[in-house]
């Protein structure tokens, strides 16, 4: 490429923060974004002159934010005691942040639609971008899209009064 690596984080950074705390949440933002970045370092060098980067950067947290939700599903959480009963889905830490409203809003959406509103709402994507980083085809990322927003449409303005 033919600006140094540094410029482009401090282009792209907070897309990509932006990005991976839509897909994996607030708690695990940090994570996926270090990891993207880090993966981007390496393939630096390669990467061809006329490279959308931005693109290439959300493809990059897509796939990192994926390696965490992975990891984060494996991760045994410690416990004084074991409860009689399973917690009830609205229990559960990943699932539940009362002080993020719209975090809450957006984890209750299908991972599709989630993560087709993040690359094109708040990246920036156009679909056909985002259908190649989830697969698909272009309207069916728009589909997606749109069924999400208009699922927080339908949800995020009642929460948090």
């Amino acid at each position: 490429m033919e600006h140094p690596f540094e410029q482009t984080v401090r282009d792209h950074g907070d897309v990509v923060l932006r990005v991976c705390r839509a897909v994996v949440g607030p708690a695990d933002a940090d994570d996926a974004w270090s990891e993207t970045f880090l993966a981007a370092l390496k393939a630096w060098p390669t990467l061809p002159d006329d490279t959308n980067v931005r693109a290439w950067l959300v493809t990059v947290a897509h796939r990192k934010a994926v390696d965490v939700t992975r990891t984060r599903a494996r991760r045994a959480v410690p416990v004084d005691e074991l409860p009689d009963r399973p917690g009830r889905p609205d229990e559960q830490p990943h699932t539940a942040l009362p002080d993020d409203a719209l975090w809450s809003a957006l984890a209750r959406l299908p991972p599709k639609q989630r993560a087709c509103v993040a690359y094109h709402h708040v990246a920036g994507l156009p679909h056909a971008d985002v259908a190649a980083v989830v697969g698909g085809t272009p309207a069916a990322a728009r589909r997606a899209a749109a069924d999400g927003i208009a699922a927080l449409r339908a949800t995020y303005p009642t929460e948090g009064g």
